[in-house]
């Protein structure tokens, strides 16, 4: 059974494992192995950090600091961990600072890839995310990642012309609306 989970210690073993595998909880950068530092360092302070619900900063994967606005990390979990969603916004408004490239972002271990599980992920996401007051949720992927977009689409995804800037090094945004 496929579901979110909070980042926990009980499920820490399995999101280091695929940090170990190479996986990066980043699309854009590989932070896998400063992640994997973090969880050998300190195994309950990552798990406090990454399971944070309040605004303030948050420690990046290369140790710079950034502004953390309210949100929600979840682990995706189905007997064993298989990637990461993230969904965070600001509370009125459907803007988001220039740092964060949309409202919600995911990403699956390779070895479970294409089995609709990033697609599941975002239709358990999607109605938190309402909940918090979005009516619609903005979702930016890579223009090459046909896998992302599908599921995009798979959920009501509307194509917007005016992706959010690119942050340095990153590919070419496209970016949708999703109805929450």
């Amino acid at each position: 059974m496929l579901r979110l989970v909070m980042p926990g210690l009980n499920y820490l073993d399995g999101y280091a494992a695929a940090l170990a595998r190479g996986w990066s909880p980043d699309t854009g950068k590989d932070v896998s192995a400063a992640q994997l530092a973090q969880v050998r360092a300190d195994r309950a302070g990552f798990v406090a950090n990454m399971a944070r619900l309040d605004v303030g900063t948050l420690v990046q994967p290369d140790g710079t600091l950034k502004e953390r606005i309210s949100g929600r990390i979840a682990w995706l979990w189905d007997g064993e961990f298989y990637g990461v969603i993230n969904y965070r916004y600001l509370h009125g408004t459907e803007d988001l600072p220039a740092h964060v490239s949309g409202h919600v972002g995911y990403a699956v271990v390779p070895w479970k890839q294409r089995r609709g599980y990033a697609t599941r992920a975002l239709g358990l996401m999607l109605p938190i995310a309402r909940q918090d007051g979005l009516r619609r949720a903005l979702i930016t992927c890579d223009f090459d990642n046909e896998a992302s977009r599908r599921v995009i689409e798979a959920h009501g995804g509307a194509f917007v012309a005016d992706a959010p800037p690119l942050q340095d090094g990153e590919k070419q945004k496209l970016a949708y609306w999703i109805p929450t």
